[in-house]
């Protein structure tokens, strides 16, 4: 799987707090999983593009 979130964005968004190394990877399959129910979510009203209201 790729990356899909920025490691450098994610540490400085919590510059006030330790990261641990793993907490990447479950970010990362939360995101993925995130934009799995908006592009289902999408298809399931018969579109392409995927929207806000997919969140």
């Amino acid at each position: 799987m790729s990356d899909l979130i920025v490691k450098a964005a994610v540490k400085d968004a919590l510059s006030d707090h330790n990261v641990s190394a793993d907490f990447y990877d479950a970010l990362n399959e939360e995101v993925a999983e995130l934009l799995d129910d908006a592009a289902g979510r999408a298809e399931a009203n018969d579109r392409k593009t995927v929207q806000p209201r997919d969140l």
